[in-house]
């Protein structure tokens, strides 16, 4: 069994900072303590002046296997996550096939025990042919993370925007439903006067007007009274206006809540000022917006009401984010990243990293009820990541472990960097290294 002792390190854990030893013994924390002593034999990490954070767990990825390897696999994406300090992902069913059965599921869940370097979980799709899915999906509410509904920007089989299918799957379903919240009949009414206006000279810059307030507010209100009426554990993700936050609460504990919200990272950098530089780089569902809106998110994710700060990583190759707008594809890389985007925001005063490890690490395993993970506790799973506050992470092509190769981040240096990363105890990457001895483990839940 392996065995290490990370010696006096900063650990950041519910709501502390302290100093202390941490004994890592297998595939969980063994003993949590000021100078800690083993007789047996173990490797040693000195984590002087650097934090020790638990792993961070995302909610919200996409890594587009099967049907869209060209782009990303779950191999390269988790090898990028766990460089990002990620342990622990939950990856969304717009993949091909879509996943909306059981049985394709499956085969997520087998790729990723053969190829996943971090911990995994994958959500079942919803759709408006296919809800007898959701009774058999109640049977494996300890084994899967969710349910994911597209109330807006999807197609095919992964739209659901029926009402009646909505009804019933917000009062039939046992697990948390997920939900992209956008209004499809509003985005392709604007969509349909931009183009009245532009034709086909439309850009990125106008993504933010197609995709509006309106077309936020309106799907993500209607979510949130489907679920009071009935009852439903309610996820709302990726959230982008100010308009949304008054429909969340900060009353009550996170784990009494039936309703939770996320925002994404790249929301609460980016404005829509940024277009004119990025372009369709940073065109992203629900759409980046004017500044207004991200200073809104960043107060409610201050005072509670927004829950948890997640990726939703995207990636798409270079060759089709430079296509016209109009056919370049939505959504960017960012799982590599994310933290180190909040540690610059601790540096700047913006966030505490007791906050960002309440966001990115507690708030994630109670929101879903995941087993044993989340938190540095003895006898949890040893996920977890050390911090270099004083060491720099410059984002440029050789450093990217994105299948893609791109990052709307690039020659861009972040005052932190990311030095160890534990999945489950094995010791996955070191320095800019890789240990693929050892795979992550599939997410159980405590429902």
């Amino acid at each position: 069994m392996q065995r290490y002792l990370i010696k006096d390190i900063l650990l950041v854990n519910e709501g502390k900072i302290v100093p202390t030893d941490v004994l890592i013994e297998g595939e969980r924390f063994g003993k949590i303590a000021p100078q800690i002593q083993v007789k047996t034999q173990v490797t040693e990490i000195d984590g002087h002046g650097k934090y020790l954070l638990p792993g961070i767990i995302d909610d919200q990825v996409h890594f587009r296997e099967p049907g869209y390897t060209h782009k990303a696999t779950i191999h390269t994406e988790s090898r990028a996550a766990v460089a990002g300090g990620v342990t622990s992902y939950m990856e969304m069913p717009n993949t091909y096939p879509p996943a909306v059965k059981l049985e394709i599921l499956q085969q997520k869940y087998e790729i990723a025990a053969r190829h996943s370097l971090a911990n995994y979980s994958f959500y079942l799709g919803a759709a408006n042919h296919h809800q007898d899915e959701i009774l058999r999906l109640n049977a494996h509410r300890h084994e899967i993370c969710g349910l994911k509904i597209f109330m807006g920007s999807s197609t095919g089989e992964l739209l659901v925007d029926d009402i009646s299918t909505l009804e019933n799957i917000f009062a039939s379903c046992e697990l948390p439903i997920t939900t992209h919240c956008e209004d499809e009949a509003l985005i392709r009414l604007r969509l349909q006067q931009a183009r009245a206006q532009k034709g086909e000279a439309l850009t990125a810059a106008d993504h933010p007007w197609i995709r509006n307030e309106e077309v936020c507010y309106r799907s993500s209100s209607f979510a949130v009274s489907l679920a009071k009426r009935y009852g439903t554990r309610l996820h709302v993700l990726h959230l982008t206006t100010a308009d949304e936050m008054h429909l969340f609460s900060a009353d009550i504990p996170l784990a009494e809540k039936q309703i939770t919200a996320e925002v994404c990272v790249h929301h609460l950098h980016f404005t829509a000022d940024a277009y004119s530089k990025l372009g369709n780089l940073i065109k992203c569902n629900p759409a980046i917006k004017a500044a207004h809106h991200r200073e809104a998110l960043w107060q409610a994710l201050l005072e509670g009401r927004i829950d948890v700060i997640a990726t939703d990583h995207a990636p798409h190759t270079w060759e089709e984010k430079q296509q016209p707008y109009l056919q370049a594809p939505a959504g960017l890389p960012l799982v590599q990243h994310g933290l180190l985007l909040m540690l610059e925001y601790f540096r700047n005063g913006k966030i505490s990293l007791e906050q960002i490890v309440e966001k990115m690490c507690h708030h994630p395993a109670i929101c879903f009820q995941i087993r044993d993970r989340g938190f540095v506790r003895e006898g949890y799973f040893a996920d977890a990541v050390i911090v270099d506050m004083q060491g720099t992470t410059p984002v440029d092509k050789e450093h990217l472990f994105y299948k893609c190769k791109w990052s709307p981040f690039e020659s861009h240096c972040f005052p932190a960097r990311i030095s160890h990363t534990f999945v489950s105890g094995h010791l996955a990457y070191v320095e800019g290294k890789f240990n693929e001895s050892q795979m992550g483990k599939r997410l159980l839940f405590n429902r």
